[in-house]
C-alpha cells in the first residue's frame, strides 16, 4: 500500500469513527461511561444474529430518529 492509499484509509477510518460517535450523542448517551456503552452495543448486536422483527424495529426507530439527517 502506497502513502497515498494509507492516508486515504487513515482518512476515511477517522471520518467514520466521528460519525459513529456522533450517533452516540444523537442517541443522548454523551455522558454515559463507555463500558456501559459497549455493553448496549454488544447485547444488541446478540439480539440482532436471531431476530429479524428486532433489527426492523430498531431500524424504524432509528430511521425516524434521523428524520430528515443523510445518514
Amino acid at each position: 500500500m502506497n502513502r497515498s492509499s494509507q492516508f486515504e484509509a487513515r482518512k476515511k477510518d477517522t471520518r467514520e469513527k466521528i460519525q459513529l460517535g456522533g450517533l452516540i450523542v444523537k442517541a443522548g448517551l454523551r455522558w454515559e461511561k463507555r463500558a456501559l456503552l459497549l455493553g448496549i452495543l454488544i447485547d444488541a448486536a446478540a439480539r440482532l444474529k436471531h431476530d429479524a422483527v428486532e433489527r426492523d424495529r430498531l431500524t424504524a426507530l432509528g430511521t425516524e430518529a434521523f428524520g430528515d439527517d443523510p445518514e
